[in-house]
């Protein structure tokens, strides 16, 4: 490595740390960041089989419109107009459907779309489908983040963080269906009932409602170009450089000390691993032993079983939208499915490539999957290439018997499918641990619930003065959660987050009268 020292030395290179490295190269600092695999992106990974590309964890973005939330960030970040996208169906990027229903339920993009589109289904509903929208929209305005604003609010007393999702759907109205189809993009955030706050359903559906996207040929072109843009403000990026413990210097981290025993000092440490990893770096005596318990006593959210599926040449047109799909009346019950009913439910999507616009090349399956169904297999890793471990035939037969299960899922959804699949391929919460670096491979970090809504708030500073924390374990999951996050952390190191929000804006304004 030619350097060990810098600003600011950022652990994992998902999208909350390649966000970090770019905010705080364009504020001056000298940053490093540490990937332990050889991808760099986190969920932004992608892969190919059979000569086609897959997303990991990134299967359509919202809010990427003309001045909405993310496209603001987007071209702070300088992502804007470097990015292959592809505008989802207005009337129905998602299609929500049950077994023994024949109906196919839209969620149509723009909030008057969305609401004449659902009213058009459910006519006497249209009050009450206005109302729910009226909701959402007030709940996101309610966080300044997530608007761009640089006020502050009074959170902790928000009247809506004891709200519980499906218990108010209940309120908005008496239809059941319609309540259904309103929680039918749950898989987006693990909705449970009687668990799921509203804000979480409020925060992530709305993205979606006002645009929504996919990254034509995989969303590892982010990663692509935010590491880029690092490299280029004169930051430093190794892979196949795993952090392995921290070491001090008075209460202040000196360095960060790796698997290969090489050291890397900072000024400044920004960690965007899981808390519980972070937290095992740090040597007993420099943060409370409560505040570990705590740490480590945060349940995950549920992990999750994924079928990559290469079709046929020219077998199946294109559609622009997802489906997700339901195998009873309720889209509550999927998470809690058992090994006798899965999969209860699934969401497909398929991947827009630049190869063939006409014709669907791949479709990505994703369904719940509890650890303790792998757990058998945890002492083993399996982390392409550099540290590569056989699970053994039973893992892998395990994997064929649920994939093929799933495929007759989706069979029974979407007839004839079987006779177009090439291959497929699968991962498991295993995977998942191993890439992502998660210590239960789960799928959106920290579970949340309306019990006790200030649990899983967690705050990017850390008792130790020059460590902080970025993530989906910070406010939320997925790109506009963890890019807001990112800012959060960001503006503990350079100042006012204010300040650095109506940077962000002046920005975004600069760049959208240039392009008009």
């Amino acid at each position: 490595m030619e350097s060990t020292k810098f600003d600011i030395v950022i652990i994992g290179s998902g999208m909350g740390g390649l966000c970090c490295g770019v905010i705080l190269s364009k504020e001056g600092y000298k940053v490093c960041i540490l990937e332990k695999n050889r991808q760099l992106g986190g969920s932004l990974q992608i892969f190919s089989r059979d000569k086609v590309i897959f997303d990991t964890g990134i299967h359509y973005i919202g809010g990427l419109d003309e001045g909405e939330n993310l496209n603001s960030y987007f071209k702070y970040l300088g992502l804007m107009d470097k990015l292959k996208l592809k505008r989802m169906d207005m009337d129905g990027f998602d299609h929500i459907t049950f077994k023994g229903d024949p109906t196919v339920y839209k969620h149509a993009q723009g909030y008057d779309n969305f609401i004449r589109v659902l009213s058009e289904q459910f006519p006497e509903e249209n009050e009450n489908i206005k109302n729910y929208c009226a909701k959402i929209r007030e709940i996101c305005d309610f966080f300044p983040l997530y608007r761009l604003g640089d006020d502050t609010k009074d959170l902790i007393s928000a009247s809506f963080l004891s709200l519980d999702t499906k218990a108010y759907l209940e309120t908005v109205t008496s239809n059941k269906k319609l309540q259904n189809v309103l929680a039918g993009t749950n898989p987006l955030y693990a909705g449970e009932a009687d668990k799921t706050p509203l804000y979480v359903h409020a925060l992530v559906v709305n993205t979606y409602i006002e645009s929504s996207w996919k990254c034509i040929d995989g969303g590892g072109q982010i990663a692509k170009h935010l590491a880029t843009s690092i490299k280029e403000m004169g930051g430093m990026i190794y892979n196949y450089s795993e952090a392995a413990k921290f070491n001090f210097e008075g209460s202040n981290i000196k360095n960060v000390e790796l698997t290969n025993g090489k050291t890397i000092e900072g000024k400044y440490f920004i960690s965007n691993c899981d808390l519980s990893k972070t937290l095992d770096m740090v040597e007993p005596g420099h943060i409370r032993q409560a505040y570990r318990s705590r740490i480590n006593g945060l349940k995950n959210s549920t992990s999750s079983f994924i079928l990559y599926i290469v079709l046929k040449k020219n077998s199946m047109e294109y559609f622009n939208h997802n489906i997700y799909h339901y195998h009873s009346d309720n889209p509550w019950d999927a998470i809690n499915s058992t090994s006798e009913n899965w999969p209860h439910t699934f969401a497909l999507f398929p991947q827009a490539s630049s190869k063939n616009g006409k014709y669907t090349e791949s479709l990505i399956a994703m369904t719940y999957m509890n650890y303790d169904e792998v757990k058998k297999w945890e002492k083993t890793k399996n982390i392409i290439p550099n540290n590569e471990e056989d699970r053994g035939r039973e893992y892998e037969n395990f994997k064929k018997e649920k994939g093929e299960k799933l495929i007759d899922a989706l069979e029974a959804r979407l007839p004839g499918l079987k006779g177009k699949i090439k291959s497929f391929y699968s991962s498991t919460p295993l995977t998942y641990r191993d890439y992502i670096g998660s210590r239960d491979g789960t799928l959106y970090g920290i579970e949340k619930d309306y019990h006790d809504p200030l649990k899983s708030f967690i705050t990017p500073k850390t008792k130790i003065p020059n460590l902080f924390l970025t993530g989906q374990n910070l406010n939320l999951h997925g790109i506009l959660g963890v890019t807001v996050s990112s800012v959060v952390t960001c503006s503990e190191i350079v100042g006012e987050q204010k300040d650095l929000i109506r940077k962000i804006k002046k920005f975004a304004e600069d760049n959208r009268s240039k392009s008009e």
